[in-house]
């Protein structure tokens, strides 16, 4: 099954900061960077439309070559100078009939790649408790021939991974067992199955993606369940996970506050706490993922959210008291080697110079929550994004300081941001940071928090969990934020921001399909 291109708005925004169609020029695939669907087989009039189209709007930007501090001119960087290269070269492949069939060959195995990909993600969900019973194994198979798998890869896949869990299928019962049954009411059975596929996933409201949903409503139909029914299951499902993210605090250490909310926004006032912190990182020592993230504990504790200082924005205000369940974060952003680990295609679009220790950029909120979605599954633990306040309460701890190292300002062996290497009107000309745009992960350790994260002032911004929303002022204990809107919050500045924009309570956010080339993200994992 091939995967359709990014979408063709008509007529196309003039602004690239409203459609990110344009960042997809230099893409390996000819449909993609022309914005088509592979699936619909364009014709070579719509080829040579899209070309147009899209050399057009090109053409229109060439005058931001002049203006090397003009934030679009940034954002657009090499494809001022090289899209109308890789458009014609797109448009002479497609035209082809010969250039074309190879291509489509190499798309269709790579579609192919991709859904086994998904598949064995599936199964291992479903021999979550190593067991696997027909009807969840039709309903694997069904899924794969949707994705364009055949039975007998699909099998071979769901054995190979009976053979390393140790699971097993289980075995229908005789004749006699189910003429038992057929005597009983049996109407629940679909449903109670369908719901224990959906628990054995794990995955709440901010981690199922569309996609994921879709698929188990699929799933849900094969077992004779009604769409809308199913509709109805899942997201009962999910009001159920949502009542349990609050982790339960470790014995050791006293709680005594009011109950968690029950469904994701709706957070209960905080209330005094009692915390032993020694006694937390004993029990959830620090550890390092398959991927090579370190994982720092952020122990239990509460702090005020925001800031009341003059130089703060009006989205700061007011003072939040807020209080935190403890949650591990990784030190540092996720890097280019550590995403493409996930999704090895995101190497064409790393920034020129970065290496596989620059924190990975060109990264949408979507992307960065399968990629959690993606380590999720391959450790068994729940990583996903911070929320917005387990991340600021990470970066300046319950001492009200400004920055993550304390109050001092204006140097530059503390964090990455916009100074006399780069080429903005607000660039800072005395001071020298020694990075014209982003840096290894790790390379300013003293700027580090009080729990030990680094890069989380400047460098690049980090997408969190919450969509923007205004602060309220009313105690809050594990808040999360809405969980829709226009805007998903991002955090912490860049080597673009001035310095002043490097505090931990800054706030920035945009529409979660935004990527640039100065907005990354960290990983959070409950405990």
């Amino acid at each position: 099954m091939l995967k359709p291109a990014v979408s063709f708005p008509v007529p196309l925004p003039d602004d690239p900061r409203k459609w990110d169609g344009w960042s997809r020029y230099n893409s390996p695939d000819p449909y993609e960077r022309l914005g088509l669907d592979p699936r619909s087989n364009p014709s070579n009039e719509l080829i040579e439309e899209r070309f147009r189209s899209l050399l057009l709007w090109w053409q229109k930007k060439l005058p931001l070559k002049n203006q090397p501090s003009n934030p679009l001119a940034q954002l657009l960087r090499s494809g001022l100078e090289e899209s109308s290269r890789f458009l014609t070269e797109a448009r002479g492949e497609l035209l082809d009939p010969e250039r074309r069939q190879r291509v489509d060959q190499e798309l269709a195995a790579k579609a192919e790649e991709q859904a086994l990909v998904e598949f064995n993600k599936y199964v291992a969900f479903a021999l979550n408790d190593k067991t696997l019973s027909p009807q969840e194994e039709e309903a694997l198979l069904e899924f794969g021939r949707q994705q364009g798998l055949t039975d007998e890869r699909m099998t071979e896949m769901i054995d190979a991974e009976l053979q390393a869990c140790g699971g097993v299928r289980v075995t229908p019962p005789d004749p006699e067992e189910l003429a038992a049954v057929e005597n009983k009411p049996a109407a629940l059975d679909p449903n109670q199955d369908f719901m224990r596929m959906l628990r054995l996933s794990g995955l709440g409201s901010e981690e199922m993606t569309d996609d994921q949903r879709d698929a188990f409503i699929n799933m849900a139909e094969n077992l004779g369940i009604d769409a809308g029914e199913a509709e109805d299951m899942v997201d009962r499902y999910l009001e159920e996970i949502g009542a349990e993210t609050t982790p339960s605090p470790p014995k050791p250490v006293t709680f005594v506050t009011l109950k968690a909310a029950a469904a994701i926004g709706n957070a209960t006032p905080a209330a005094p706490v009692v915390i032993d912190a020694a006694a937390e990182r004993l029990k959830y020592p620090n550890f390092v993922s398959s991927i090579g993230a370190e994982m720092f504990l952020v122990p239990s504790g509460s702090f005020k959210m925001g800031s009341e200082a003059p130089d703060a924005a009006p989205n700061e205000r007011p003072l939040t008291q807020v209080t935190l369940t403890g949650f591990y974060l990784s030190r540092h952003p996720i890097t280019n080697a550590q995403y493409e680990m996930f999704d090895p295609s995101h190497a064409r679009k790393r920034a020129p110079g970065a290496g596989d220790r620059h924190p990975v950029v060109y990264v949408n909120s979507v992307e960065a929550m399968k990629f959690c979605q993606w380590l999720s599954s391959r450790e068994r633990r729940r990583y996903r994004l911070p929320s917005e306040a387990e991340w600021e309460y990470a970066a300046r701890g319950s001492d009200g300081r400004s920055y993550p190292w304390g109050e001092e300002t204006e140097r530059g062996d503390l964090a990455n941001f916009a100074d006399r290497n780069t080429v903005f009107a607000w660039s800072d000309r005395e001071i020298d940071d020694g990075y014209a745009e982003s840096s290894p992960v790790g390379a300013f350790p003293i700027g580090a928090s009080p729990f030990g994260m680094e890069d989380m002032a400047g460098n690049v911004w980090e997408w969190c969990l919450d969509f923007m929303a205004a602060y309220r002022g009313a105690p809050k204990t594990n808040p999360r934020g809405p969980i829709s809107g226009a805007k998903r919050v991002y955090r912490g500045g860049s080597w673009k921001s001035r310095f002043n924009s490097l505090r931990a309570t800054t706030r920035g956010g945009n529409v979660p399909n935004y990527s640039c080339n100065d907005l990354g993200f960290r990983i959070a994992c409950e405990v």
